[in-house]
């Protein structure tokens, strides 16, 4: 008797044991699982903010290249200038040109920083608004950047679309009209929606292939911006790019999210580019 009582204590210990034993594997497993999507998502931030910074860098370097190019041309009318000075058969007329020519680069130099710089006061004022507008959970799969004084706002296909469609989804109605608030208030910005999808093939009706997905999907948020939110039309483009636009290797799951995107493009009116551009001095006056 007193063998049997001891056998189903034993028994009885072990299946305790046993039992804490497997919540605290399954206690573990789930807390690996957290620490690997909170890893993932590091990485994903760790990414986004190198692609900044190389954006940036870029920037500054082409701001770097076109100011030397600037005091470069004028530094060459300065030794002309002094050239004239110093030749005595130089007429007074020819001087007069070198010094009008002169006086006109610092002129443009001066218009160019004050362009950029209203420019880039915009696009800040800009890129604020709409990013305090949405929500956390939005801005997870919204991204707001400004390079070469362009926003550049991404959006994910799951967010947007419908799965394999280019139909947009209820979820995205609130987001795009916040967007579209947005584009209203700035209304010397033309807007470009570009659809991206990823390398992988699709074939259905109506869609023969990504370049035929990403156009539809750029020209189903251009009519949702104009038909529901009251965009002006004439400030609007759509265009696709298929597969051919990535931001990460087509190799990974994660690489193939990123890049199925929509990016909603907001630039300065091109008829204002070309006047700034009418504006540059004339050589050979």
């Amino acid at each position: 008797m007193k063998k049997s009582v001891f056998v189903i204590s034993l028994v009885a210990a072990m299946l305790t044991t046993s039992c804490v034993s497997k919540k605290e594997l399954v206690a573990c497993q789930e807390q690996n699982k957290a620490l690997q999507t909170n890893i993932q998502e590091t990485k994903d931030q760790l990414g986004s903010t190198k692609e900044q910074l190389a954006a940036s860098t870029a920037r500054v370097s082409s701001l770097e290249q076109q100011l030397q190019g600037l005091s470069k041309t004028n530094s060459q009318l300065q030794k002309s200038l002094d050239k004239s000075l110093s030749n005595s058969s130089q007429n007074n007329i020819s001087i007069e040109k070198l010094v009008d020519q002169i006086n006109e680069s610092n002129r443009y130099i001066r218009h160019l920083v004050e362009v950029k710089t209203k420019s880039d006061s915009l696009n800040l004022v800009l890129t604020n608004n709409l990013t305090r507008s949405l929500s956390k959970e939005e801005l997870k799969e919204v991204d707001v950047q400004v390079l070469k004084g362009v926003v550049y706002i991404s959006l994910a296909d799951n967010m947007l679309y419908e799965s394999g469609t280019y139909k947009i989804n209820k979820r995205a109605n609130e987001t795009l009209s916040k967007i579209a608030k947005i584009i209203k208030d700035y209304k010397d910005y033309d807007v470009l929606i570009e659809g991206n999808t990823d390398n992988v093939p699709i074939k259905r009706e109506n869609i023969r292939n990504n370049w035929d997905l990403s156009c539809l999907r750029a020209s189903s948020v251009v009519q949702a911006l104009q038909n529901d939110y009251g965009v002006d039309p004439k400030r609007l483009t759509a265009g696709g790019r298929g597969e051919y636009n990535p931001l990460q290797p087509n190799t990974t799951e994660l690489g193939k999210q990123r890049n199925r995107r929509t990016q909603i493009i907001i630039t300065p009116k091109l008829d204002e580019f070309m006047e700034l551009i009418g504006q540059a001095p004339e050589e050979g006056k």
